[in-house]
């Protein structure tokens, strides 16, 4: 089989994959940009000796089916908000973080006025408190910092004031990771560990968000691209906070203590320091870290014939 004649089977497959539920497509959907896009994606692995060798032993048939379910979500391949990865015999479809903060954005219920997870590192500023029933976070990373990542955390702000958020330790990802993980080896875990903490603790998140979906391939497709199915698990350390007192930071961290402990039975245990102390240290941290005061398919699309190689499989 050559490299055209390959990429042709991956291409009428998506077509018709595509066309069997074409009423699960977003408004506006671009089908023959999509395909185009896809097909570039395959390529850019054919050209790859190692991704090549992985392509190998997918079963084809698995291709097109992974490639609809970007589609179903309006998720774009070829811009990384969503990727195809050759993993035990089939292609995997999974999202990116950046596709799941769009997809928030766009089916969440409540409207959401921004979402973000971020990495904490060893070196980073990064303190919780509760005063007078206010939480508070204070966060403030080493600047370009590749120091070991203790955890991370996402929090979900809505247009109306309230919020969501969730936090792990990096020992409670690891733990997700190794025992939940559809794939714990794959490249994303192995070249980009940071995006896949951030996507961790993101997805759970995303279990207390009401997304609304426009139909059941979407919500499948949204499912399935999560690298940890959390619905056998127990999702702990998340409640709901007040509303933002004059945009005063959210302690996140707090209120997973106190939710833990209510669970217990236990009464939560209060800070340590006064808030002048943790106050004194953030402004000598700053010191010392220098900061200062839509078209419809065209039926005649083909895909560029540019390699006329044959591959090692068929």
């Amino acid at each position: 089989m050559t490299t055209a004649q390959y990429l042709d089977s991956i291409q009428n497959g998506l077509i018709s994959e595509l066309g069997k539920h074409k009423e699960a497509l977003p408004a506006g959907f671009n089908r023959e940009r999509f395909i185009l896009n896809c097909i570039t994606v395959i390529q850019d692995m054919l050209r790859d000796s190692k991704k090549k060798d992985q392509l190998a032993k997918v079963d084809v048939k698995t291709i097109p089916v992974c490639l609809a379910k970007g589609a179903y979500l309006g998720l774009d391949f070829f811009n990384g908000e969503c990727y195809a990865i050759p993993y035990g015999g089939n292609m995997q479809f999974q999202t990116d973080y950046k596709g799941e903060i769009k997809l928030c954005k766009k089916y969440s219920k409540n409207p959401i006025k921004d979402i973000f997870a971020k990495v904490v590192r060893d070196g980073d500023f990064f303190v919780e408190e509760v005063e007078s029933g206010e939480q508070k976070v204070h966060f403030k990373p080493q600047p370009f910092s590749n120091a070991p990542m203790r955890g991370a955390f996402a929090i979900v702000v809505y247009r109306d004031g309230s919020m969501m958020y969730d936090t792990m330790s990096a020992e409670d990802i690891e733990n997700v990771r190794n025992n939940y993980s559809k794939a714990k080896d794959s490249p994303a875990w192995k070249n980009s560990p940071g995006e896949m903490y951030k996507k961790t603790v993101l997805r759970r998140l995303c279990k207390l968000i009401d997304l609304d979906f426009d139909n059941i391939e979407q919500r499948i497709a949204f499912e399935d691209g999560g690298d940890v199915t959390f619905e056998n698990m127990q999702i702990s350390g998340t409640t709901q906070a007040a509303l933002p007192d004059n945009g005063a930071p959210i302690d996140v961290m707090e209120q997973i203590k106190r939710a833990q402990a209510q669970k217990q039975g236990k009464q939560p245990v209060p800070a340590q320091q006064p808030q002048s102390q943790y106050e004194e240290e953030f402004l000598q941290f700053e010191q010392q870290q220098g900061y200062g005061n839509g078209g419809g398919y065209d039926p005649n699309f083909s895909i560029p014939n540019e390699i006329e190689d044959e591959l090692p499989f068929a």
